[in-house]
């Protein structure tokens, strides 16, 4: 057995196995290959990512038997308790048939390959040929909460020139039809979803937070019609949105015509390359409001956005998924000072406080047109602009028009 951890799987040595397996791996797939006395000789990356909570590749017995001891010790320790006991049982109970099938020694012969804990299992297996390929419907525990994921599976032989079976391939896939799947992928940006994926574990996590909210809505609200009215905050969520992304950064929360989004160093490079990313999702989302009030058969000067930036040291930053939506949010003083520092900037401006400022480098300041060292800051205390809230939770914030 050779443990695999952070490297792709090697290609196994058999040629109609190896031309599987870099297939289903460059397109994305989750497939696992095991050879004909079903020990492992391959799973994907994107298989492991997910047997890894989304953010890691899981560790793999490369050689292992499958439900072999090996393998049940590497698949339990799979981050979130992803694969307890039990369900490795059931799925033995699934594919253990085929397997009996398999073994030239029979029953006895898989009692003894596979760990003590499932042998009692294969005491209740009958042999099942395995001609072509099955389809299987299996409920596997891939987060770490435990909730339970439907999968569908498709079981198919590999077979040589010769037509001798050189392995069986297991290819996954969520258990709904591929439509939706479309539907979902065709809505949403998968540049984005990769990093919703980075963040699946909350953490402690360095960003530039931007929140931006949509001047007198109540007035253009009560002018236009309903319809009228939730097509502008629609095409606006869009225009934010992919602002937003086109950056490198994640969108929070949307509250009615306001919306939040989050710039992490991580996924910048740095600090700076954080700063600048929200500095610059807001003047591209500015950009985009004429064309967003001309659809809306608007003049531009109905259409404005308020924007306030800050820094967050420390911000406590993960996903919420439910049955009805997946969201990032992150948690922190700076979310809320963020907040009051977007109220106060009327009139369609962008003010950034010095902590976030004072991130930039030279390199991302000159790119921007900003001039660090003539720089001049306004509390939010001392702003004309000053809501009673700002005055209240964050007087002494300083802040700069960028």
């Amino acid at each position: 057995m050779r443990l695999i951890g952070d490297e792709t799987c090697p290609l196994p040595d058999d040629p109609v196995l190896a031309a599987t397996a870099r297939a289903l791996n460059e397109t994305g797939h989750w497939a696992e290959i095991v050879g004909p006395d079903w020990h492992q000789v391959y799973m994907t990356d994107d298989t492991r990512r997910m047997y890894g909570g989304g953010t890691e590749l899981a560790p793999y017995a490369l050689g292992a038997r499958a439900y072999g001891p090996e393998t049940v010790e590497v698949q339990m320790a799979w981050r979130g308790g992803q694969f307890p006991l039990e369900m490795l049982r059931r799925a033995l109970e699934i594919w253990g048939p085929w397997m009996l099938a398999d073994k030239a020694g029979g029953r006895e012969e898989l009692r003894r390959c596979v760990d003590r804990r499932l042998r009692d299992v294969v005491d209740g297996l009958e042999p099942v040929e395995l001609v072509s390929a099955e389809s299987v419907d299996f409920v596997g525990i891939y987060t770490a909460a435990g909730a339970p994921i439907p999968v569908s599976v498709v079981v198919t032989r590999l077979r040589n020139g010769a037509g001798e079976v050189a392995g069986t391939l297991f290819l996954y896939k969520p258990a709904v039809g591929m439509a939706v799947l479309t539907r979902i992928t065709g809505i949403g940006d998968p540049r984005h979803f990769e990093r919703i994926a980075a963040v699946t574990k909350p953490g402690r996590r360095p960003a530039a937070i931007l929140f931006a909210d949509l001047e007198s809505s109540s007035s253009l609200a009560r002018r236009m019609s309903t319809s009228a009215y939730f097509r502008l905050v629609r095409r606006l969520a869009r225009a934010a949105d992919q602002s937003v992304i086109d950056a490198g950064g994640l969108v929070g929360s949307h509250a009615g015509d306001g919306f939040v989004a989050f710039f992490l160093a991580n996924h910048a490079g740095s600090e700076s390359g954080a700063a600048a990313a929200g500095i610059r999702a807001s003047r591209v989302i500015n950009a985009a409001l004429e064309g967003v009030a001309a659809r809306s058969e608007l003049e531009a000067a109905d259409v404005v956005v308020r924007y306030g930036l800050h820094w967050g040291a420390n911000l406590y930053v993960g996903q919420i998924a439910t049955g009805g939506r997946t969201e990032v949010t992150a948690l922190g003083d700076q979310v809320n000072e963020a907040a009051r520092i977007e109220a106060c900037a009327t009139g369609g401006r962008t003010l950034a406080s010095k902590d976030l400022m004072e991130r930039l480098g030279s390199d991302d300041a000159a790119e921007l047109g900003i001039d660090l060292d003539r720089t001049e800051y306004t509390t939010l205390a001392n702003l004309t602009t000053a809501t009673e809230k700002a005055r209240r939770d964050a007087p002494a914030i300083a802040v700069c028009e960028v």
